[in-house]
């Protein structure tokens, strides 16, 4: 397929449904609008057992940390700690106190974390139909604050695509359609239900930790493949949050028609679909097939930055 022959977004996406609109012209969080009262305290039903698992990999993981070709992981650098204090030029304070202090240069969204509506665009314009101009300098229309503000809160699947197919691991642009989750949740015993958010697992990443940078080589995440199938399922079932632990939430390249991250499109752009990736879903995954049950109380907020175009988050899988 060579660069002639892939068809532009808004050719490829020109009948595709859409959300714009749908709660409001100023509208900057989409699908998380699905998640009122009532679907957050049906999920504070789900929690049984009490047990706790937090989804954010680790930032500065000593065996790396995985990011999209392009970005660099995060550094943190060490500011102050004992050895300020063996000369004369460490901080005085009353008393004799000593303290350590660090700071982070890192993409905001070079760990686990959620992507702004605004992050991705085509035909000059963005979620909800704002100039994709509104994002030169900073995004000043569905950026990450809104999100962030409002928190994300609600029942949870976990559709563990791995286990489904009998492997450790997904292999490099193996894919998966709407109808391969419904069936994983049967095979699970799991009904998906509208306004799920949808957390699904291919221990992908074990592969970066494995193969290190040949990891990035021909690279080609799998994940979800786009069809027009796919995308109404999305709007009908009214889904409000699609969580993976991929870098990009869905197959790299379509190999239907070569174009890259047509879902971030389809799903985000279009319908308000949040994205949340580089979730670390192991200890979830185990949990769930040693109990059985894959449906649990989700809660998530970003971190609040002011035009970002995402954010690090730690979500919370409570079952």
């Amino acid at each position: 397929m060579t660069d002639s022959t892939v068809p532009p977004l808004d050719e490829l996406l020109k009948d595709s449904p859409t959300n714009w609109g749908k709660w409001g012209p100023d509208d900057e969080v989409g699908g998380l609008n699905y998640l009122g009262p009532e679907q957050v305290v049906a999920a504070a039903g789900l929690i049984s057992s009490g047990k706790v698992f937090t989804l954010q990999r680790l930032i500065g993981d000593p065996k790396g940390d995985p990011v999209w070709p392009g970005r660099t992981p995060a550094e943190r650098t060490q500011i102050l700690d004992e050895s300020n204090w063996d000369g004369d030029d460490g901080p005085a304070f009353p008393g004799g106190l000593h303290y350590a202090d660090d700071k982070i240069n890192a993409f905001l969204q070079g760990s686990t974390q959620y992507d702004a509506l605004g992050h991705v665009w085509y035909g000059g314009q963005l979620w909800n139909g704002y100039d994709a101009r509104t994002t030169i300098g900073g995004l000043d229309k569905a950026s990450i604050q809104p999100i962030a503000e409002r928190g994300v809160v609600g029942r949870a699947v976990l559709l563990d695509m791995a286990r489904f197919r009998g492997k450790q691991t997904l292999a490099a642009a193996e894919t998966y359609t709407h109808e391969d989750l419904l069936a994983c949740a049967e095979a699970q015993g799991v009904e998906l239900r509208k306004r799920d958010i949808l957390v699904i697992r291919t221990n992908y990443l074990q592969l970066f930790f494995e193969l290190g940078e040949k990891f990035y080589e021909g690279f080609c995440e799998p994940g979800l493949v786009y069809s027009p199938e796919l995308v109404q399922w999305f709007a009908d079932m009214e889904i409000p949050n699609l969580v993976t632990d991929t870098i990009a939430n869905e197959v790299t390249f379509d190999p239907n028609n070569g174009v890259a991250l047509v879902l971030h499109n389809a799903l985000m752009r279009n319908l308000g679909v949040t994205l949340t990736e580089i979730a670390d879903l192991e200890g979830l995954a185990a949990d769930c097939a040693e109990d059985g049950r894959y449906e649990f109380f989700y809660a998530a907020a970003p971190l609040k930055v002011a035009q970002g175009s995402g954010a690090p988050v730690n979500p919370i899988a409570i079952k």
